[in-house]
């Protein structure tokens, strides 16, 4: 089975990306410690030419098995039911990556990215400034170093969701800051401790899991990355409730004015298609897998003059969104 690159921590799957040499003070002991954690003992080691290490990791010892609610679970080679637009994983057409030119991890291992003292750092910011309060679900609540636009659909059971990203490469104002392209699914109520977020691909219940894939059916490979139990969650064990896509952007504010962390291509939707960021094909899926357009989607935007977002929907891409901005601007102070 071809697998993607993938970093884990415990109990969930998370991204973290590159940055620069960050200066470490009280973290010190904290950091060694979730290092420690992050980085299992590798049967093999890539280096690859942008500078990361990937370890090869025995598949039972990865970091996600350090959760006791996974004792003794399992392990889901691949889905039982997979979305209609997808296709079902072959072998001809692997994903390739930067680090794959140097070696492969051998069979029965899986490719993890080690985690260096930048991105525990970043992972701690990140928690402290999203984390912090009980609810999680920033959309609904007032964050001054969380900004946000989204698109949005809820009020039915929705079984996954799908998009068509358009990836650049933001500009951050510092090493603590974040810029972020996803798609978050809910299940619970808004403003309620009860409520559960991952950004996921579509529910298995055969196998009672939360999938993530990549690929699509016009490139002509699919690959299924990882999963979620369901015995992780409460009210998103069977369903969700709701789903976003859209942009976010964690920083701090520098001497009271806004951050210059981009979101997106750092333009603003209304520039169109080559200029601004977007998602296209934006989807959910129902209980029999189906993919769906969207209905009723609304959208939101906490600080407009310095991200925005629009709506849209043609034949050829379906419901999409153009969206993002520079930050701080002469309207944007």
């Amino acid at each position: 089975m071809s697998r993607s690159l993938c970093t884990l921590s415990k109990g969930m799957m998370i991204a973290l990306c590159n940055a620069s040499k960050l200066s470490v003070t009280s973290h010190d002991v904290k950091v060694k410690k979730q290092l420690s954690q992050f980085n299992k003992t590798p049967l093999k080691f890539i280096k690859s030419k942008d500078g990361d290490v990937i370890d090869c990791v025995d598949i039972s010892q990865q970091p996600a098995f350090d959760d006791p609610l996974l004792k003794n679970h399992n392990i889901k080679m691949r889905p039982n039911n997979y979305p209609e637009s997808a296709f079902v994983e072959a072998n001809n057409k692997p994903i390739t990556q930067l680090w794959q030119l140097n070696g492969r991890c051998p069979t029965g291992t899986i490719p993890i990215r080690r985690t260096k003292k930048e991105d525990v750092l970043r992972a701690i910011s990140i928690k402290s400034n999203i984390g912090k309060k009980q609810n999680y679900n920033f959309h609904k609540t007032s964050q001054d170093n969380v900004e946000y636009v989204i698109a949005a659909v809820e009020g039915e059971s929705y079984h996954g969701a799908k998009a068509s990203i358009n990836v650049w490469e933001p500009q951050v104002e510092n090493h603590n800051a974040v810029s972020s392209s996803q798609l978050w699914i809910y299940g619970g109520p808004y403003k309620s401790s009860n409520l559960n977020i991952i950004e996921a691909g579509w529910h298995d219940p055969s196998h009672d899991v939360w999938w993530l894939g990549f690929g699509s059916r016009t490139n002509g490979y699919w690959t299924t990355i990882g999963y979620w139990p369901s015995s992780l969650f409460t009210t998103l064990a069977n369903n969700a409730s709701a789903i976003e896509w859209g942009g976010l952007v964690v920083s701090s504010e520098s001497d009271g004015q806004q951050t210059t962390t981009q979101m997106g291509s750092g333009h603003f939707p209304e520039e169109g298609f080559s200029r601004a960021s977007y998602m296209r094909n934006l989807q959910v899926m129902d209980e029999s897998f189906n993919s769906r357009p969207l209905s009723n989607p609304s959208t939101n935007a906490n600080q407009p003059n310095c991200y925005n977002i629009t709506l849209g929907k043609t034949n050829g891409w379906g419901d999409f969104i153009f969206y993002g901005g520079p930050g701080r601007n002469p309207n944007c102070p």
